[in-house]
């Protein structure tokens, strides 16, 4: 048996405690970076651990991001491995006054959480509930999300860290650390300094179900769309007024429900989401999100959202509108490909963990999917978190343990296959 896996000593539920009850919401609505000053809060903690352990050069930047180095204790020449978890958690549901509670030795109940007793975690709604019997489930309260999405990430990079530095028979290269910050309004990689970070491979530990990885993601745009109206007081508007905020309701209001939509997709099938919409008769403003693991079918959402764009303003001559593309993200699988031996050694690393990996694609994205385009190829490590976003996220220490075991191997590994 390998010396990891008879690790007993974790501290990762512990931490995660800890870290869930510091509100590092972010803002999508923020013109600074990072989007909210209190994500530090968390950062400035890590740092502090982080040093303590014996992490010499562990520090936070100007721009959020915490940077540390585990020295090599090999003579091999090991490619330098980075692990990577955001600290932010995010808009959709509260994160301030998270109340964390471990539900002991679960046996496949219904969860009703204690502040708000209409929020049920229903054993027959989440599959993976059947995998976690007798194992400490922790969830909110109810009246907030957890903070799993990422903070079992932050608190499994930050045991194994504890773990490496204490056990010296792990053989393992330099190991990098990196944390980031607005990972959830899609800036998280926007100020990282790839050449400060100086690893070559790195693995995001920042997805669900324990025993899974992932390659691929969705390639993301963003779309903006502003329609310009005629504005004519309403007591004299007949045959006049043609209201921006009507007409961009009707664009919104007729898009396809049957498909290329959130709520009729599933697998590999891309849609196209409004997000956000405002205005007044004048102006009014709508936000897209475009997603499909295809790249190339980008171009095609957006060529037949403008055309349904156009055939709506046709009505309204005198109206006229801007249709605005931004590239947000593309499918690290594209660099991932690349380098095959990223996902062996991941494959193997789960399965010396004591699981059987399950191979997956993200209907979303990760900071791994912009950090794979910048030079780091990066896919996506199970962190053991479900329910993200919203007051029923749950995770299992069990499960947290397993990925600390999982990043040891990972470490292992790379030392292990290096001449």
């Amino acid at each position: 048996m390998s010396i990891i896996n008879t690790i007993k000593d974790f501290s990762v539920a512990e931490r995660f405690l800890r870290y869930v009850q510091i509100d590092t919401q972010s803002d999508p609505s923020s013109e600074t970076f990072p989007s909210t000053e209190k994500q530090k809060n968390l950062s400035k903690l890590l740092v502090e651990e982080l040093l303590a352990m014996g992490v010499t050069d562990a520090h936070l930047d100007q721009y959020g991001y915490v940077y540390a180095t585990i020295p090599s204790n090999t003579t091999k020449n090991v490619p330098v491995i980075c692990f990577c978890s955001h600290v932010d958690t995010s808009p959709d549901s509260s994160g301030e006054n998270v109340k964390p509670v471990v539900h002991h030795n679960y046996q496949g109940q219904n969860l009703v959480l204690p502040d708000d007793k209409s929020i049920v975690i229903r054993y027959d709604e989440h599959r993976d509930l059947a995998n976690q019997i007798g194992n400490d489930i922790i969830t909110a309260s109810g009246t907030t999300l957890l903070g799993a999405d990422d903070k079992a990430g932050v608190a499994e990079i930050m045991d194994a860290a504890r773990l490496l530095l204490n056990h010296p028979e792990i053989k393992h290269g330099d190991i990098k650390i990196l944390f980031t910050p607005d990972e959830e309004i899609g800036l998280g990689v926007n100020f990282v300094n790839i050449e400060k970070l100086g690893a070559q491979f790195g693995y995001t530990m920042d997805g669900e179900k324990a025993g899974t990885i992932e390659d691929e993601t969705f390639s993301a745009d963003g779309v903006k769309i502003t329609i310009h109206g005629i504005s004519v007081h309403p007591g004299f508007a007949q045959d006049k007024m043609q209201s921006a905020i009507k007409i961009a309701s009707k664009i919104i209001g007729t898009l396809p429900e049957d498909r290329l939509s959130p709520e009729s997709t599933s697998g590999k099938e891309g849609f196209v989401h409004p997000t956000h919409m405002s205005g007044t008769v004048e102006k009014a403003t709508i936000e897209f999100i475009v997603r499909d693991h295809a790249t190339s079918n980008l171009s095609r959402y957006e060529t037949e959202l403008e055309n349904h764009v156009k055939n709506i303003l046709s009505k309204y001559p005198k109206c006229t509108y801007t249709f605005e593309v931004q590239e947000q993200y593309r499918n690290m699988k594209e660099i991932l490909d690349q380098y095959p031996q990223i996902m062996e050694i991941g494959i193997e690393a789960i399965q010396r963990a004591g699981m059987n990996p399950e191979r997956r694609s993200i209907r979303g994205g990760t900071d791994g999917s912009r950090l794979s385009f910048m030079g780091l190829p990066c896919p996506n490590v199970f962190a053991g978190g479900h329910a993200f976003h919203g007051k029923q996220e749950w995770v299992s220490r069990q499960d947290m343990e397993k990925a600390v075991l999982t990043i040891l191997h990972i470490a292992s590994l790379w030392e292990e296959k290096t001449n």
